[in-house]
């Protein structure tokens, strides 16, 4: 399957420009990347160049024909020459076109063996695309849930900066109007600014995070962050159990980098049967036809004009077989069976280091499933202590300063709740990326 069909698979949902769009989905923006990214340009014109090569005239099986013209001039002075039988000066033209047809009959099976070559080569180039393809998927999917996690970031800050203003306006005017404790405007005015700040910085890391999908998203037009889309798609808290053993058969199956590490193998197998055609003798045939037109005339003397007509036709078959030649290609064979060697060597290590990575990605991924089961409840309890808070300090009940203790509590146990999310999240592509089912999940059924 070539790069383009891929691509058309998974951009099978419509993209719109992104100045023109409201609202953008973690899909949409996929699309966008894989539609726009110039890796994946670059890599499809690489498949496609892989794609023409893959043909039986360039592995060798056709005869090859060429065309020769040939017009010839030349002055022959025999004034002083008196073994001539054409004394003067002779002027002598010719002009001789030959087709002629070259054909590799037999070389030692070199021709499958170059065609199934460019096959592999063809299915390498496509697979380096898709690993291309699914990184940038994956990079696209983090970058777009960065920039989600740093706007849920911004809007929590802006919430508690609100409050902390709203209070700290109430007494401030309770202050200028009446007798009120001048601590506790302190201390709202110092936690009002302290948000502010807070609110401010995180603006520019979710300008940053945006700025960064923008770059993979790569947009034809130039967009302003101030005009990006909103984001649609949350951080999730709904993450599926995996099974070890199906996730080390998905890898076997579907991984492209172990694939593309087999594809390396059959190239190197198919390079050792290469290196054996030249054990046996080559056949090839060669034909032609050359037409001749030769003018012979005397530069001083017009009664010396001959013209001749010659036709010559040709076929020869000619068989090759290389008796010695110090033993060069038997070592090419001995040095590309080795190479075969360490091409099966590399598949079997990188398989014990996908099913090495895939297990410590497992328990990393059941090691965060239990965190974000902990900071899920932990943020129950966190916002239901801090609205509880803000009730009994309405009603003069609690202090700011205890109020300002339950508000940080509920401030970090929200942020390490989302960050949980993300990190989350960031493994769970991961282990989608290593089984070889993330650029699965954007093909169209």
């Amino acid at each position: 399957m070539s790069l383009k069909k891929i691509i058309s698979l998974l951009t099978f949902f419509s993209i719109v420009a992104v100045n023109g769009q409201t609202t953008l989905t973690a899909k949409q923006a996929v699309f966008y990347a894989l539609e726009n990214n110039f890796s994946i340009q670059i890599a499809e014109q690489q498949t496609s160049i892989t794609q023409k090569n893959n043909t039986w005239g360039e592995a060798g099986l056709y005869p090859t024909v060429s065309l020769n013209v040939g017009f010839n001039n030349g002055i022959q002075d025999n004034t002083n020459n008196p073994f001539t039988f054409t004394p003067g000066i002779i002027l002598s033209q010719g002009f001789s076109p030959s087709l002629s047809a070259n054909w590799n009959i037999f070389s030692g099976f070199a021709v499958r063996i170059a065609k199934d070559r460019l096959e592999q080569l063809e299915q390498q180039s496509q697979g380096n695309a898709i690993v291309i393809i699914e990184t940038t998927i994956q990079d696209v999917l983090k970058a777009y849930y960065t920039a989600q996690l740093q706007k849920q970031r911004m809007e929590l800050f802006n919430t508690l900066k609100d409050y902390s203003k709203k209070r700290y306006k109430y007494y401030e005017i309770k202050d200028k109007y009446a007798k009120s404790n001048s601590l506790e405007l302190l201390q709202f005015r110092n936690q009002f600014l302290t948000d502010s700040s807070n609110y401010v910085l995180q603006q520019i890391s979710y300008n940053n995070a945006v700025r960064n999908l923008l770059f993979l998203m790569n947009p034809t037009e130039e967009s302003p962050v101030e005009s990006f889309p909103v984001l649609t798609d949350q951080l999730q808290n709904d993450f599926p159990v995996f099974e070890l053993s199906q996730l080390k058969e998905d890898i076997r199956s579907n991984n492209q980098n172990l694939k593309n590490q087999y594809i390396a193998l059959e190239l190197q197998k198919t390079n050792t049967s290469f290196q054996k055609s030249f054990l046996y003798p080559t056949l090839s045939f060669q034909a032609g036809v050359t037409p001749s037109y030769n003018w012979l005339r005397d530069i001083k003397n017009d009664q010396l004009n001959i013209n001749t007509q010659v036709l010559s036709y040709y076929g020869n078959l000619n068989l090759r077989y290389t008796v010695f030649n110090n033993y060069k290609t038997k070592r090419a064979v001995e040095v590309s069976r080795i190479q075969e060697e360490i091409a099966q060597l590399n598949v079997e290590s990188m398989e014990k280091s996908m099913d090495n990575a895939i297990i410590n990605m497992m328990e990393l991924y059941n090691l965060r499933l239990q965190l974000l089961s902990i900071s899920e409840e932990n943020l129950q309890y966190a916002t239901k202590a801090y609205e509880l808070a803000k009730s009994r300090f309405e009603t003069g009940t609690l202090s700011s300063m205890d109020l300002s203790t339950f508000q940080n509590n509920y401030q970090n146990t929200l942020i390490l709740h989302y960050e949980n999310q993300f990190n989350l999240l960031d493994t769970y592509l991961e282990i989608y990326k290593m089984t070889g089912k993330l650029g699965l999940e954007y093909k169209k059924n």
